[in-house]
């Protein structure tokens, strides 16, 4: 696994640097066997340390544990533990879905991610945010990233988008094979946009 550790107006020396990489070896390899890559950055809130991260576990999982403390090191094993916690969480409930399906049962065609693209764009000056379609929007695609539009049940999705601590995600619904799409509300909920209710 490839680990990145990088600091905002922080300084991570190397003992920090080992710490950070023995310790998420150790939570990748107790429940992954195949985790790519992860990035752990460290910056300043008043008077704290705050450690943030990104770990890419498998194809379209992405999970993300933060952390404060009084120090980096206390920041790091705060945002580990909470990190780990979604690992358990997440292993716990693959192991209930697997549990629950017929043995010897492959996945058919319609069950495989959908290729799709991720597109990231820039604001235009003066607005908050870019217009929904990139085509009309008239501003300037920042980054493009493959993507994959998983079939999942909304269960599923509201866990992948928790442990990815992810605002959306767009899912194909397991029951109905529409594309749908569950996102984290402003009241703490999650709302569920289902395309063929419609």
């Amino acid at each position: 696994m490839h680990i990145t550790v990088a600091g905002k107006q922080v300084e991570t020396g190397e003992a920090l640097q080992t710490h950070v990489r023995e310790h998420l070896a150790i939570i990748s390899h107790k429940y992954f066997d195949h985790a790519h890559d992860a990035h752990v950055t460290f910056s300043k809130s008043r008077a704290f340390f705050v450690c943030d991260i990104n770990l890419k576990a498998g194809r379209g999982l992405l999970m993300r544990g933060e952390g404060e403390g009084v120090d980096a090191h206390r920041a790091f094993d705060v945002a580990a533990e909470h990190l780990a916690k979604r690992l358990r969480r997440y292993r716990r409930r693959v192991n209930e879905h697997h549990r629950s399906m017929a043995p010897g049962r492959e996945a058919t065609p319609e069950e495989a991610p959908l290729p799709a693209t991720q597109y990231i764009l820039a604001a235009e000056e003066g607005e908050e945010e870019p217009a929904a379609n990139g085509a009309d929007h008239g501003g300037v695609i920042v980054a493009e990233n493959p993507a994959h539009i998983e079939r999942l049940s909304v269960g599923e999705a509201v866990m992948r988008m928790d442990l990815a601590h992810a605002p959306v995600l767009m899912f194909r619904n397991k029951g109905s094979g529409a594309l749908n799409v569950v996102y984290r509300r402003p009241d703490g909920n999650v709302g569920w946009i289902d395309a063929a209710g419609a």
